[in-house]
C-alpha cells in the first residue's frame, strides 16, 4: 500500500506544474489572474461535488462542522493563495523555476511543522540531515532559476 500512496503523491506533484500552466493560460484568455483562480476553484468545486454525490459520501452534520477549530476552515484560503500565486508567477519563472521555489517552500514549511508538531503532525525533530536536505533543495532552486 505504501508504494501506491507514494506514487499518488508523486503524481499529484507532477500535475502541479500542469495546473499552474493551465491556469496561467486561462489567465491569458480571461485577462485577470484572480478571475482565472476563481474559475479554477469553481471548476474544482463542481468536480468534487460530483465525486461526493457519485460516491454517496455523507454530508457532515452541523455539530461536526461546529466542532472544528476556526483555523481548520482556512484551507481553502491557503489553496486560493497558492493557485493565484502560481497563475501570476508561472510564466515569469517558468515551470521548473516556479516548482523549484514551491517545493523548497513546501520543504521548509514541512520541516517546521514536523519539528513543532503543529496542526496535528507527529513531532519529527529537525536534524542536520534534514537541514542538509533543505539546503540542497534551496541550492537546487537557485541553480534552476539561474541557469
Amino acid at each position: 500500500m505504501r508504494p501506491l500512496i507514494m506514487l499518488t503523491a508523486l503524481l499529484a506533484g507532477a500535475l502541479m506544474p500542469v495546473q499552474a500552466g493551465v491556469n496561467a493560460r486561462l489567465r491569458g484568455f480571461l485577462g485577470d489572474p484572480l478571475l482565472a483562480s476563481l474559475v479554477s476553484f469553481v471548476v474544482g468545486t463542481v468536480a468534487l461535488a460530483i465525486v461526493i454525490l457519485a460516491t454517496r459520501t455523507p454530508w457532515p452534520t452541523l455539530a461536526m462542522a461546529q466542532a472544528a477549530p476556526w483555523w481548520t476552515w482556512l484551507g481553502g484560503t491557503l489553496g486560493a493563495f497558492f493557485v493565484a500565486v502560481t497563475v501570476i508567477l508561472a510564466f515569469k519563472l517558468g515551470a521548473t523555476g516556479l516548482m523549484a521555489w514551491i517545493i523548497a517552500g513546501q520543504l521548509i514549511g514541512s520541516v517546521l511543522l514536523d519539528h513543532t508538531g503543529a496542526i496535528g503532525f507527529a513531532v519529527r525533530e529537525i536534524s542536520w540531515q534534514r537541514m542538509a536536505g533543505v539546503a540542497l533543495l534551496m541550492a537546487g532552486a537557485m541553480l534552476v532559476n539561474e541557469y
